[in-house]
């Protein structure tokens, strides 16, 4: 019984030592030297200092900014710490009137503008933390920022098409707008 005792410890320190320090240091180094930007974060850096991620959305309210996608995390939105979905289904009367309000929100941000509003700035993501926004939320948008900023609205567009990624290899995904990125090259136009 004895031996069987050691065998077990010396069997669970030597896995402990493969998969709890030996692997992920490995993985942690092969990251760092092939990917070291997405292994830090994908952090976005202005003027020296990180202001986001390019994986993780932020909440934009003023105007001036184009805004992302709901979050659904709790207690504060877009916290990477609590990433989820509501789990509302899609006949539940909670998504219903939260849809409701987020659209009551828009049109009062944008009186003027009557076009559908696109589905994805009503409604929250799998993960709750969709940095991204499709193209056509980001023409929805277009006329308020452009107002807000006293710019023109083909200027805005063209930023927008700058900021926007195909489907990935040409195939995969739809095409998309990353909300941060964009509203820095927002704020790097309006500085000049």
């Amino acid at each position: 019984m004895a031996k069987l005792l050691r065998q077990a410890i010396v069997l669970l320190l030597l896995l402990t030592a493969i998969t709890g320090l030996a692997y992920p240091f490995a993985v942690t180094g092969i990251a760092q030297l092939v990917f070291p930007h997405q292994a830090n974060g994908s952090l976005i850096v202005r003027d020296g200092k990180p202001v986001g991620s390019a994986l993780i959305g932020q909440s934009f309210t003023d105007p001036k900014y184009f805004w992302g996608r709901p979050s659904a995390t709790t207690p504060q939105p877009y916290d990477g710490t609590a990433s989820g979905g509501s789990n509302l289904g899609p006949t539940n009367p909670a998504l219903t009137d939260a849809v409701k309000q987020r659209i009551a929100a828009l049109r009062a941000a944008d009186p003027g503008n009557r076009a559908p509003v696109p589905v994805d700035l009503v409604t929250a993501s799998g993960s709750g933390l969709d940095p991204d926004i499709s193209p056509a939320a980001a023409l929805y948008q277009l006329n308020r920022v452009a107002h807000a900023r006293g710019l023109p609205p083909d200027e805005v567009w063209a930023l927008v098409d700058r900021n926007t990624e195909g489907r990935q290899f040409g195939v995969l995904g739809e095409p998309r707008v990353n909300v941060l990125e964009l509203n820095l090259a927002l704020d790097r136009l309006a500085a000049r």
